[in-house]
């Protein structure tokens, strides 16, 4: 059964989508809900574990405001998917694989609904990190591990953190095929973001030599800066495909 954790700053998105789709599930479940709506949190890690903490169901769901679920038993399909999943840390419905470094995700997001990554998955399948809109812990797991409130003091990058942090402490992190629907069409990276990001690879940078994120991928070798102007880069050559000038083109790819 679910405990549901969800932080909102705005009550008619959250009745329009979280709320409405929570309304006929089949499974029983305990509702968390933490109004931001006065900014009385800093961070959703801050929020979240607040929520967490007063948690009794034997999983956590902590998930956006704007996520719709598509089906009436759709809590009751996930549960019996996580009872199965062997040492079990951390899951959700978008996330990226660690030798690759794509997005594996059955998840639509935006206005009108799109695919939010190129590989669909079946079943569920090992990841390093996760999307934060959907998130799934194991209440005895969170007991052990909280979201870092210190690395992750904004609103960004509190599931990556903490999946790489279950990962260290044994755990498994998962993707589910189920899918679901984000509202959001994902987050611009400000510089807010950037810094957040700098603490988590100084944090984890020790045992991972990549962070892939869903929002790019970070070689924790190199400065946030320097991964700014990698990513920056990528960007600038896929344009140039798509470019009918051969002189920009051949730049890009003769520096490599």
């Amino acid at each position: 059964m679910f405990s549901i954790v969800c932080v909102y700053n705005n009550e008619g998105l959250l009745k329009s989508h979280l709320l409405k789709s929570l309304k006929d599930q089949t499974a029983s479940y305990e509702l968390i809900l933490e109004d931001n709506t006065e900014s009385k949190f800093s961070s959703a890690a801050e929020a979240l574990n607040h929520g967490g903490r007063r948690a009794k169901r034997e999983y956590l769901m902590f998930v956006h405001q704007d996520v719709r679920l598509p089906s009436r038993d759709w809590l009751e399909v996930v549960e019996s998917k996580l009872d199965l999943l062997p040492n079990l840390g951390a899951a959700g419905v978008a996330g990226m694989q660690e030798d690759t470094g794509r997005i594996m995700t059955n998840l639509e997001q935006g206005d009108p609904p799109r695919l939010a990554g190129p590989v669909q998955i079946d079943h569920p399948e090992r990841a390093q990190t996760l999307d934060e809109c959907l998130v799934l812990v194991p209440r005895s797991v969170f007991q052990d591990l909280e979201f870092d409130e210190y690395t992750c003091d904004d609103w960004h990058l509190y599931a990556v953190d903490y999946c790489l942090g279950v990962k260290k402490f044994g755990y498994t992190v998962y993707v589910l095929p189920d899918h679901a629907y984000h509202r959001s069409p994902g987050y611009s990276m400000s510089e807010r973001y950037y810094r957040v990001m700098g603490k988590v690879m100084e944090k984890h940078k020790a045992d991972y030599p990549i962070i892939y994120t869903t929002m790019g991928n970070w070689l924790t070798s190199r400065s946030v800066n320097a991964n700014r102007l990698y990513h920056l880069k990528l960007k600038l050559k896929y344009y140039c495909l798509r470019s009918r000038d051969r002189l920009i083109q051949r730049y890009f790819f003769a520096e490599g």
